[in-house]
């Protein structure tokens, strides 16, 4: 199925003209109108002119997160200020947020992009999605809201939290489809296994969507197995839009980058040096249809890479394959760079462990997994038990190459969040 297929399997070449004019108006508009990047052109004696291809964006300057925190609130408009109908900021814990403009034109295409996505996951006017993610300053419930609307579907604006009821609206409304945080989905699921409801005989859910924060392979099959459905992987960040930068197909190998909206480079986070296809790196993205607020170059501190293959449903956007992690996600134990999706592959992958975990960082050479285990494993066989708890150890240590002191829990101990994960807690002091 397709939302637009003349643009989902546009020629190649004809999607590589396209993005160079789109290129060279996006240059057009920072240069007349945002003072930052004018300033920044001038010193990579870049004009709007210059641009002849797709290579002339390793000519252009970086953006990173530190630019758009250094002008805030409005220093990044391309537009006038009253053109601007809507703003959406990250969650600001550590100072101010980064604040995001977006025209009505904006709106409106960030929703077509979501209505790419879901219909090509299967998704028409007969689903009803439940959107379980955060409303408000987050803009992940909302465009997926408006996205889902366009298409036809109905929506449930759930909002997260509050488990009884999200199980209530998934029976009363007949929920086919829900936009999950994958920790809340594991929650869920382990309250159904707690009760034992079988939501493939209550429920009548077909698939998911989940984002917002990285997860494992191993994760999105034990989600899959909990509910009886498929779980498709999706990437967004509030920069470009928010939901639907990247999006499964039905393959589900891979998430197809919408290339006529965002320019994609893979570099190396050290150097900026582009990497070829295939290689992981960091991701970077340059906005070619945004008026509020385009970007160029962002360093989204995401890790993954361009898969160079064509894809078997057709379309001809290139994939990149799941964020294997966050640049600024990566802590260091005894000298060894460690990733927490590296610690969830393994866990999730063993029988016995249930759906949540933690990782608390106690010094540059400690650092502690704590683990819940299925109910079933707190029988009074310690036996069991010692063995479970040396088999998670052993595993960790083949994977990240330290070995971390493991502690078993029983489930329901460890703080759940209806939100973004907190998986790491850093307790180091500097």
């Amino acid at each position: 199925m397709y939302w637009h297929k003349e643009l989902e399997t546009i020629d190649r070449l004809r999607l590589k003209d396209l993005q160079v004019e789109r290129l060279r108006n996006i240059v057009a508009r920072v240069h007349a109108s945002v003072p930052f990047y004018r300033e920044r052109l001038l010193q990579c004696s870049v004009t709007p002119e210059s641009i002849n291809s797709v290579e002339d964006i390793y000519r252009l300057p970086f953006t990173t997160k530190e630019d758009i925190l250094a002008n805030f609130p409005f220093g990044l408009l391309a537009v006038p200020r009253e053109e601007i109908v809507r703003v959406h900021t990250s969650s600001g814990t550590t100072g101010k947020p980064k604040a995001v403009f977006f025209t009505k034109s904006d709106l409106d295409g960030s929703a077509e992009l979501i209505a790419r996505c879901l219909t090509m996951t299967g998704m028409g006017k007969n689903d009803v999605l439940q959107n379980m993610m955060t409303y408000g300053l987050f803009t992940g419930a909302l465009v997926m809201h408006y996205g889902a609307e366009k298409v036809g579907i109905l929506v449930v604006p759930a909002g997260p939290g509050n488990t009884d009821r999200q199980l209530t609206l998934m029976k009363d409304f007949g929920t086919t489809a829900i936009h999950i945080t994958p920790s809340y989905a594991l929650y869920i699921g382990s309250v159904l296994q707690k009760n034992n409801i079988d939501p493939r005989k209550e429920f009548s859910l077909k698939r998911a969507y989940m984002g917002a924060e990285p997860y494992s392979e191993e994760t999105r099959k034990k989600i899959e197995e909990i509910y009886g459905i498929d779980v498709y992987n999706s990437y967004g960040l509030s920069e470009m839009n928010g939901p639907g930068v990247a999006f499964e197909c039905e393959e589900k190998n891979g998430m197809h980058l919408w290339e006529d909206n965002f320019l994609m480079e893979i570099i190396d986070p050290n150097t900026g040096e582009p990497l070829p296809d295939g290689k992981e790196g960091e991701l970077v993205l340059t906005s070619l249809c945004r008026e509020g607020m385009p970007i160029i170059r962002y360093r989204t501190r995401d890790l993954t890479a361009i898969v160079p293959e064509p894809c078997a449903c057709g379309r001809t956007h290139r994939k990149i394959t799941r964020i294997l992690g966050r640049t600024d996600d990566m802590f260091i134990v005894k000298g060894v760079n460690i990733f927490p999706q590296q610690i969830e592959n393994i866990l999730m992958g063993i029988r016995g462990v249930a759906q949540n975990y933690r990782i608390v960082l106690e010094s540059l050479d400690q650092m502690t997994v704590e683990v819940e285990i299925t109910g079933d494993l707190f029988d009074g066989n310690v036996t069991r038990l010692v063995k479970l708890q040396a088999e998670i150890t052993d595993r960790l240590k083949n994977e990240i190459l330290v070995k971390p002191k493991v502690v078993l829990h029983e489930p329901g101990v460890l703080p759940v969040s209806e939100g973004k994960s907190k998986r790491v807690i850093d307790n180091r002091t500097l």
